[in-house]
């Protein structure tokens, strides 16, 4: 069995004793009941992972030694799925799938036919949840990189982001181009633009085509907003020399 994974703070795998504490130690302790010489793997987030042995148990925590440290590069090309707020907690299973297949950066986008809304404190503890998410979901996939989830896009936010990719697609059940024949770079960013489930308004669509993104559809069935992220990112994956 390949070991867990858990997460420390940035610099905080720089010494060769690391002592996992908090949240993470609890877990690492009480529910996976870890025990000295069991080996653990730990990670800031951002491509730091340590190869560690366990050397202590305590109260809610756990003291490693650190046997190898490697920095593990970012992926390229990079995949950015921007996601129509879905509603109730199809959000955070969207996550959830979209970090555990690979997806590098989520940003939220508050579509016009969205029907789910983020708003003042609503909004941020929605936002808390999908980036919550995207960690207990690197976790579990052991991913030394955390995906960012970034702050809710307004259109005129997504056609900025479709400008600066690599190469940027919309999901169109529709539309002329198949993703799984589209050509694709082999490095830079590659940004999906997934949109609610009453679709993606004209207007919408014109800015995003304007800013340079093209049309796509992932095969004859029309997917739920929630899972045809994660369905993208595993084709575009698929292609590329990251899979």
């Amino acid at each position: 069995m390949q070991p867990p994974v858990f997460f420390a703070d940035a610099g905080g795998l720089d010494t060769d004793v690391v002592v996992l504490s908090g949240p993470e130690g609890r877990h690492a302790a009480t529910v996976r009941r870890l025990r000295p010489g069991e080996r653990v793997d730990v990670s800031d987030g951002a491509g730091c992972l340590a190869e560690c042995v366990v050397a202590a148990v305590g109260n809610g925590g756990l003291e490693l030694t650190v046997h190898a440290r490697r920095q593990v590069p970012h992926p390229d090309p990079a995949i950015t799925v921007v996601q129509a707020i879905p509603k109730g907690d199809r959000g955070e299973l969207a996550v959830e799938e979209m970090t555990e297949v690979g997806v590098d950066r989520i940003v939220p986008w508050a579509a016009a036919r969205c029907v789910a809304v983020w708003q003042g404190a609503r909004g941020e503890r929605s936002l808390a949840k999908w980036r919550l998410t995207a960690r207990e979901a690197a976790k579990q996939s052991r991913r030394a990189w955390i995906p960012e989830v970034a702050p809710l896009a307004a259109a005129d936010d997504v056609a900025r982001l479709v400008a600066k990719a690599d190469c940027a697609l919309v999901l169109e059940p529709g539309a002329d181009e198949s993703l799984s024949r589209l050509p694709l770079p082999n490095s830079g960013e590659v940004l999906v633009v997934v949109g609610p489930e009453g679709g993606i308004t004209p207007a919408e669509i014109a800015a995003f085509r304007a800013a340079g993104a093209t049309a796509v559809r992932l095969g004859p069935n029309v997917l739920r907003t929630s899972t045809a992220g994660p369905v993208a990112a595993a084709i575009l994956l698929s292609r590329s020399a990251r899979w």
